[in-house]
């Protein structure tokens, strides 16, 4: 039964592809390729055991691959459960974080974005734009390349739009764009990063990390493709893993990073990947 499961996620994700190079210009290649790495590693986490157990529920915090190997002596202790609330869905309507006109950054390039919260979920939608822009504005983040800056703007134009939505919302959106993400995962179509609660709540079982690291990486991956960056792999073993990594396929050797430079101001980046 698993391997049908599989078998019908990558025809799914394959679909997905095909649909959205047709009708959704917007969409790039490295957004696929996200999508589909972030499906099929759902489906390795929700698939049973070798011993032939069922498939767990929700990931926790401290979940993490059987098989995987780091670089690091040992994790770090799992954070105390969330009080946070994850409804399957909600109504599917957004309020815009307020924006005071601040921009983060001495980039010419400013990059324009607003912060939505789902209606009815539990999170402030000022304080989940405070955490956005703190990522933004951090000398680790990309305003550190000297040639971008980032305004968090409530109105008019923008370049991106980061959505925090209930797993229903999330499938609702990434399904219009011909992909299937069955609640557990986040997409970017368009301009919009759109991430599950779940995931912004609980984290990854792929990310062995704090959870705000964890929020730092969706942050700096995908804005990172929205400035002109592409996919990266791993430098070497030891080294940390560039955010443009697809961290979620493996480290290759790499150590979880979740930032495009070190306090330095260097570049932790990695070999292209076409």
């Amino acid at each position: 039964m698993a391997g049908l499961t599989f078998g019908a996620v990558l025809l799914a994700a394959g679909a997905a592809v095909a649909y959205w190079r047709e009708t959704r210009p917007p969409v790039t290649d490295d957004q696929v390729a996200d999508v589909a790495d972030a499906l099929d590693a759902a489906e390795r986490t929700a698939a049973p055991d070798a011993t032939g157990g069922t498939p767990s529920g929700s990931p926790s915090p401290s979940a993490s691959p059987s098989a995987k190997a780091s670089p690091s002596p040992s994790p770090s202790p799992s954070p105390s459960p969330s009080t946070i609330a994850i409804p399957a869905t909600g109504p599917g309507t957004f309020v815009t974080a307020e924006a005071d006109g601040t921009t983060v950054g001495t980039g010419s390039r400013v990059r324009r974005y607003k912060v939505l919260v789902e209606e009815g979920i539990d999170i402030r939608p000022s304080a989940a734009a405070a955490e956005i822009s703190d990522v933004l504005a951090d000398r680790r983040g990309w305003t550190t390349d000297g040639a971008n800056s980032f305004r968090l703007v409530s109105s008019g134009s923008y370049d991106f739009v980061v959505k925090i939505a209930t797993p229903g919302t999330v499938d609702e959106i990434c399904g219009a764009y011909g992909l299937r993400t069955r609640g557990e995962v986040n997409c970017a179509v368009g301009t919009d990063v759109v991430v599950n609660l779940k995931r912004w709540v609980l984290g990854s079982p792929e990310f062995d990390g704090p959870i705000g690291d964890y929020r730092a990486l969706i942050v700096n991956h995908e804005v990172g493709h929205r400035i002109g960056h592409g996919h990266e792999t791993c430098p070497g073993p030891g080294l940390p893993a560039p955010a443009m990594m697809q961290q979620i396929k493996g480290l290759k050797g790499c150590v979880a990073n979740a930032w495009p430079y070190d306090r330095a101001g260097e570049y932790l980046g990695g070999p292209s990947v076409s």
